[in-house]
């Protein structure tokens, strides 16, 4: 596969002060880069544009899977073939990249998970087993960290886990459909890395997550 079918898509939020070094260790695996400032206030914008990469822009805050939806389908209409995921805060390792497409050439989708760590927030922790466990129930996945990030799929992939939602129930919604479409699926163990241990999904994101894999599992089985 060559280098130039793969592409790195990266959803950023404000993320003014982390933004141009991610982008230049990504590019030290990966040739393409998108990113996707979604409707960020602060430098981000010109921040990535600095870099010379792809930028796209929401002019207003859409949501993570919303930017990270509108990355993932640029990518695609440019030729991607294998596409990685991560996100803008540093809390993900480009290093790690070359793993992900290790293990791409055997399976349509890769997961990555945090190795258990007293870095993570206790809260995170127990959300994210209790979310794990609810998966497992309702589509016979076991999953290690079902709300990493960080993660790596064929554009073929792609086209069978588009997501609906705009929020951090994408995370969750790639899952669902992963499953039901009985895509093959691998799981990579990556560096915990917490910079802003506020960041991220919170008690009602954790909530509005279940909601949905219940619905998803409930009335949308057919699709």
């Amino acid at each position: 596969m060559s280098m130039t079918n793969v592409w790195a898509v990266v959803p950023a939020y404000n993320e003014e002060r982390s933004i141009r070094e991610t982008i230049v260790k990504i590019g030290n695996h990966v040739s393409n880069i998108v990113v996707v400032d979604d409707g960020s206030t602060d430098g981000t914008y010109e921040a990535a544009v600095s870099t010379g990469t792809h930028v796209l822009r929401h002019l207003l805050n859409l949501g993570k899977g919303a930017a990270l939806k509108t990355g993932c389908d640029y990518a695609v209409s440019s030729g991607a073939q294998l596409l990685v995921v991560l996100d803008a805060d540093a809390q993900h390792d480009p290093d790690e990249i070359p793993l992900f497409l290790e293990k791409l050439g055997g399976c349509d989708i890769v997961f990555g998970y945090r190795k258990l760590s007293g870095k993570m927030p206790l809260i995170l922790r127990l959300g994210n087993w209790g979310i794990s466990l609810i998966i497992s129930v309702l589509y016979g996945m076991s999953m290690r960290d079902s709300q990493s990030g960080y993660r790596a799929f064929s554009s073929e992939a792609y086209s069978k886990i588009r997501w609906e939602a705009s929020d951090y129930s994408m995370e969750s919604e790639m899952i669902a459909k992963t499953g039901r479409n009985k895509l093959k699926y691998t799981q990579v163990p990556i560096r915990t890395i917490y910079s802003d241990k506020y960041k991220g999904t919170t008690i009602i994101d954790g909530i509005k997550i279940v909601t949905n894999m219940l619905w998803w599992r409930l009335f949308n089985s057919h699709r």
